[in-house]
């Protein structure tokens, strides 16, 4: 007889299955479907009484932290499916894909999303949340957000799994001689908040090998935090909120200056100067230095209930002011839209006020943009004075680049700096990452386009530690990007620019709908609320590179 036996130390005493073939799935054209190969896992399940009661008892090994125990029956895990299994003790994920059997932690490191609900595609689980992906026998992360890898368990006829973290961290090399008294680093991160471009970038470095001396400096006062999950979750502060903290850094070597803002970059000497006249060369310098808010004018500059809403300490302010007060959010901005949503069990009133008809037209669309906004009411009239104790203005960014007007770094007219493949600039050594730049995009014929997107950040840190190293490796990310608004997710995947058509399935008014974007006859991005795992499953396909036609999804 072959049981499954997944636990801490599950023990699987099983003739593996030979690869069963898949029935082929067809579209309503009678083609293959592109969706064939990306399949959405079926609902949560355990293996029966019965089937416990026919193998091993729960037992202990050495040491303490492991133990076995029957979890199903070989013959229940089909081809292509995943199954969260409960050990009593914790939860792992085991995983069937071409009659090979693998395990690895079941939650996605970044936010906690269950795995077991997400999507497995030729050899990686996509998260059915953010998106990002890893390898079902590495446990690696390979499509982003987040910085964790997962832990995987020996799948022969032993599986391990270590209950006491859902999450790995890379092996990561050691500086070889790290001397930070002197003013010269092999390779300088310049960043103007401490996000994920430079984090990705140092930590990459790390792990392929790289002793020698990284610097990250940053104008803000805190490690790396997550930025996005400020107007969300408005009461959270800097250490809830840290990517990694300033004892992980250290332990790899990865040195952090804080309150450092660059003013200048020379790059015929190689050095950056900074606004405290310190003066640092480098070898390799990566410019990741994020967007600035578009100022506007208003009485009162120095008023101290206007927020721009930049740090944990603008967010903590606005919940604190905001407190059964009067709010006003000028901009119907994400961020604008995200903050709104978040006091409306804190404040007296919350009012919206933006220059566009509907919210997120451009991007979402008209229909979609409407039930979003009915959602919230939204003050449109000109002239109309509002009362407000706490103001937070998102009426949008640009890119942080002032700095490098001098710098022979080039430029467009909108401040973005172009870079190729390896996210190097027009100077050799010099590169650039995040939403401060334009760089070639697969999916629209490597044409140059500024995706702002979190997760984007961490490709393009990844991408330029790499070129950095002599390993340039072509970006193949499909761009992910979500919002949470009055308790409700909006998930998008793609890149929609200049779309000239939406398919929408579902209903929109109940915010229960997936909406497909398309430009043509092809679909090149998809939004959805309350639909999950479907963007997920789509951005499988568009990673792929097949091609999602109307017919497909109409």
């Amino acid at each position: 007889k072959g049981w499954c036996f997944p636990s801490v130390e599950v023990k699987v005493e099983l003739t593996l299955l030979g690869k069963e073939k898949d029935p082929g799935v067809k579209s309503a054209n009678g083609k293959a479907s592109p969706f064939s190969d990306c399949r959405p896992n079926g609902a949560l399940e355990h293996c029966s009484d019965e089937d416990s009661a026919a193998a091993a008892p729960l037992r202990l090994y050495k040491p303490p932290d492991y133990l076995e125990a029957s979890v199903c029956h070989v013959k229940d895990l089909e081809n292509g499916q995943m199954r969260e299994v409960d050990l009593g003790s914790g939860r792992a994920l085991l995983i069937k894909e071409h009659g090979e059997f693998s395990a690895m932690g079941h939650k996605c490191p970044h936010y906690g999303a269950p795995l077991v609900k997400g999507i497995l595609s030729k050899g990686h689980v996509r998260c059915p949340w953010h998106g990002a992906c890893f390898n079902i026998v590495t446990g690696d992360i390979e499509e982003f957000p987040g910085l964790d890898s997962l832990p995987t368990f020996q799948v022969t006829f032993l599986v391990r799994f270590d209950l006491q973290s859902q999450k790995r961290s890379k092996a990561m090399a050691r500086c070889s001689a790290v001397n930070s008294s002197t003013g010269f680093s092999q390779v300088l991160i310049c960043l103007v908040s401490p996000g994920p471009a430079g984090l990705v970038c140092a930590e990459t470095l790390r792990q392929e090998g790289f002793t020698d001396r990284i610097v990250m400096c940053t104008m803000d006062k805190h490690p790396p935090y997550d930025r996005p999950k400020l107007s969300k979750s408005l009461e959270s502060t800097a250490e809830q909120l840290r990517l990694r903290s300033i004892d992980f850094l250290q332990a790899h070597d990865i040195e952090l200056l804080t309150e450092k803002e660059a003013v200048a970059v020379d790059i015929k000497t190689r050095a950056v100067t900074f606004q405290d006249d310190s003066r640092m060369e480098y070898r390799k310098l990566f410019i990741a230095t994020g967007s600035k808010p578009k100022l506007m004018n208003y009485k009162g500059q120095d008023v101290r209930n206007v927020f721009h809403l930049r740090t944990p300490e603008d967010a903590n302010s606005v919940a604190r002011l905001a407190n059964n007060k009067n709010a006003v959010i000028v901009g119907t901005s994400f961020v604008g839209m995200e903050v709104a949503a978040a006091l409306t069990d804190k404040a007296h009133s919350v009012s919206i006020i933006g220059i566009e008809a509907i919210p997120f037209r451009k991007a979402l669309g008209e229909k979609v943009g409407k039930a979003i906004m009915k959602l919230k009411e939204v003050v449109l009239k000109s002239g109309k004075v509002l009362r407000a104790d706490v103001c937070v203005i998102g009426t949008g960014s640009g890119p942080a680049t002032g700095f490098l007007k001098q710098s022979g770094v080039h430029m467009d007219s909108k401040g973005f700096v172009p870079v190729n493949k390896t996210m190097q600039t027009n100077v050799d050594g010099v590169f650039a990452g995040g939403d401060i730049v334009t760089f070639p995009f697969p999916g629209r014929g490597n044409k140059k386009v500024n995706i702002p997107h979190w997760q984007m950040a961490h490709v393009h840190g990844r991408a330029a530690a790499l070129g950095m190293m002599g390993r340039p490796t072509e970006i193949k990310t499909v761009p992910y990007f979500w919002s949470a608004m009055f308790g409700k997710s909006l998930r998008y995947a793609g890149y929609g620019d200049g779309f000239d058509d939406v398919i929408i399935q579902g209903d929109v008014d109940e915010l229960k709908f997936v909406a497909f974007y398309t430009r043509g006859e092809e679909v090149v991005a998809v939004a959805s609320m309350n639909y999950d795992p479907i963007v997920s499953r789509v951005a499988e396909v568009l990673r792929s590179g097949k091609m999602i036609r109307k017919r497909d999804v109409e």
